[in-house]
Parts: structure tokens; sequence; C-alpha cells
């Protein structure tokens, strides 16, 4: 079981949202402290502005959801909503150096690289609506 530090959330999060390491931090420490030691948390712990940053993060691959069902005594079924880190995703997203995203949100380029030359830099799925890692 791999755990997942501040330091590496908010790497992740700065390199793929496209933020500064500190609002990416910030994030993070919110993140980690409704997860605490878990890499699953139940959905009805999150106030509705702050399941937005989970939505986010979900779209960037690093979070997933899960549900699971239950018959309860009367015949009823009863649904319970979680959300799960995908730790190996994390990871790699942290050890990116300044994600692509980051340049572009910031307007910034890499050293020495031209205009015409930041195509190069992207990855080869980032043409798609959106890629599901699973």
């Amino acid at each position: 079981m791999s755990i997942i530090t501040l330091d590496d959330l908010s790497k992740a999060i700065a390199n793929r949202v496209g933020i500064n390491i500190e609002e990416a931090r910030r994030d993070a420490g919110f993140v980690m402290d409704i997860f605490g030691f878990d890499d699953r948390v139940i959905d009805n712990v999150l106030d509705p502005e702050d399941r937005q940053l989970f939505y986010i993060l979900e779209e960037e691959g690093m979070l997933t959801t899960e549900r699971e069902e239950t018959t309860l005594y009367d015949g009823r079924e009863w649904r319970t909503h979680y959300w799960r880190l995908k730790k190996d995703i994390i990871t790699r997203y942290s050890k990116e150096e300044n994600g692509i995203r980051s340049y572009i949100i910031d307007k910034k380029q890499p050293r020495n690289v031209s205009d015409d030359d930041i195509y190069d830099l992207l990855e080869e799925d980032i043409w798609t609506t959106r890629k599901i890692n699973r």
C-alpha cells in the first residue's frame, strides 16, 4: 500500500490543475484532512461547495467514485457513495516537472521553447475529450 503525502498531493494538484503551489497545498491539506489515514471516504462528509474540489480532482484522474448497494430488511435498496484516492496517478502526477497544463493556464512557456514548439511538449492523449484511468 503506497502512502500519499501532503507534498505529493500538492505537487500533483499544482502540476495538473495549473495553480501555484501555495493554493495547491491549501487544497491538498483540505483533501488530506477529509481522507485522514484512509484511501476511501464516504461522500456524505462533504458539503456541496467542498465537493466541487473533489469533482475537479476526479476530472484530473486523482480521485474516483464508487458505490455500494445493500438491501435493507424491508426490501428497499440503500446506496452508499464513496470517494477513493488514486494513489498511483497522484504519485505519477507529483513527479511531473511543471505539468504542461500549468504552462497553458498561466500562459508561461518552458525555457527555450518557441510558440511553434509548444505542441511537441503535449502528450498524445491531450486531444481526447476525456481519458479514463481505471
